[in-house]
């Protein structure tokens, strides 16, 4: 293995991570503490922003999704209807069932969604328009019942197209609000703003850590860093693809990481130059250029084995092959947030077009998790009833046994009754007649 490019960061800034947990535990504890004066504090504080109400009126959103251009309504309609089918194809997938395990012995599963979901979609520098896309539809293919929508302003002014992407989402009810006072706001309730049983939704490093602290309070879809991308490329990749896909994830933030894996030294110090030609003129290089100096990598192997082990060790949140078979990654890749295969595939497609979620797992989480779907707003639960006499009795025995060896004298006694009700068991330790 041979590095071309090292990321030239070091490890994660401690000192950092803890100003921003500090800061957080700060903002939930007065939004808990004070309602809406401590969300309106924060608004001001640190988006400049204190309207007579966050939440906005119908004729509002009637007014603002009015005032987007026809061709940006008609193409959030198109990505909207991919995100829908494919969300409806999961939600097809996952099924209710009952089954009779044993004679008179009944269990079953049904999937159910989650009463209502806090959608956080993010501003900052960019409107991440398509963020509503993905939280607001897939909630509602799920069959949330109430949405509420959160999104700041963008230095002091309405994000229209986001707006409209809420709306025509489905959003139940959307709000000018931004940070952690606007996730604090959403999973703890205030006098206006009512309490939801889960958080959606990406955002920068005090939103992630907001989603953190609060995760029991509510349920969190997952915990979400810089964006990644990881791109495995052969000899015969076209290294201008490579390079411009490269960056266009690197321009996400300064610190997000790009890395490519070939197995082509050549094909390695070609985007190099590449990288280095296109950079300057790029109207993201602010955000790009330090991302791919501090996070960016180029690593030479041997062999596509290699490639694939190396890769899976990284559990990159979005994974990029191209390769002459690129479809061989779906045997040999395990752990990543999203695969994208081909060149005619692209990162940027799942971000923002494709129809798949791009709310995906970052930082090693994709070892353990995937990404936001249909499934994360549904809560899968069982059910169970034994309707034969005879099962019950057997199943008494059984638990009466089972409870002993643990010491829970209660459970075993609830078995024990069932099997002298509805079988011949002796109770030794019925109460006295009185």
């Amino acid at each position: 293995m041979e590095q071309l490019k090292a990321a030239a960061a070091g490890p994660r800034d401690e000192q950092a991570d803890k100003q921003v947990s500090q800061l957080v535990t700060e903002v939930i504890a007065n939004v808990r503490d004070r309602g809406d004066a401590a969300v309106r504090e924060y608004s001001e504080r640190f988006d400049g922003w204190s309207p007579a109400s966050f939440r906005l009126a119908p004729e509002d959103v009637a007014k603002i999704v009015a005032s987007v251009p026809e061709q940006a309504i008609s193409d959030i309609l198109a990505v909207q209807a991919r995100v829908r089918t494919f969300a409806e194809h999961q939600l097809a997938s996952l099924r209710d069932f009952e089954v009779e395990t044993e004679p008179g012995v009944l269990l079953g599963q049904k999937n159910l969604p989650v009463g209502s979901v806090g959608a956080y979609v993010p501003g900052g520098r960019y409107p991440l328009v398509a963020s509503a896309h993905m939280t607001v539809v897939t909630a509602k293919v799920a069959g949330v019942e109430r949405v509420t929508a959160c999104t700041p302003p963008i230095r002091g002014q309405v994000p229209a197209a986001t707006v409209a992407a809420l709306h025509l989402a489905g959003a139940d009810e959307i709000l000018l609000l931004g940070g952690t006072q606007a996730v604090a706001a959403m999973a703890l309730g205030t006098e206006t703003i009512g309490k939801v049983d889960m958080l959606a939704g990406p955002g920068n490093a005090f939103v992630a850590e907001a989603k953190r602290q609060l995760y029991g309070t509510v349920g969190i879809d997952l915990f979400a860093g810089p964006t990644e991308v990881l791109v495995i490329a052969d000899e015969d990749a076209d290294p201008l693809v490579v390079a411009v896909d490269l960056l266009s994830q690197a321009e996400h933030g300064p610190d997000s990481p790009a890395v490519l894996i070939t197995t082509s030294a050549a094909l390695g110090r070609r985007v190099l130059e590449l990288i280095d030609d296109l950079l300057p003129d790029m109207p993201t290089a602010d955000y790009a250029e330090p991302a791919w100096r501090d996070h960016g990598e180029v690593i030479v192997v041997g062999t596509l084995a290699e490639a694939y082990t190396l890769a899976n060790r990284y559990a990159s949140e979005h994974v990029q092959v191209l390769t002459a078979n690129p479809r061989e990654a779906l045997d040999r890749m395990s752990n990543y947030g999203a695969l994208f295969l081909g060149e005619g595939t692209c990162v940027s497609y799942g971000d923002k077009v494709i129809g798949t979620n791009h709310t995906l797992p970052t930082r090693g989480a994709a070892n353990y998790t995937g990404g936001l779907w249909v499934g994360k707003y549904l809560k899968t639960v069982t059910y169970q009833e034994v309707t034969s006499p005879a099962a019950s009795a057997a199943l008494g025995e059984l638990c009466g046994r089972a409870a002993r060896v643990e010491f829970f004298e209660g459970h075993a006694r609830s078995g024990d009754i069932r099997a002298h009700k509805f079988g011949e068991a002796e109770l030794l330790w019925a109460p006295a007649d009185r």
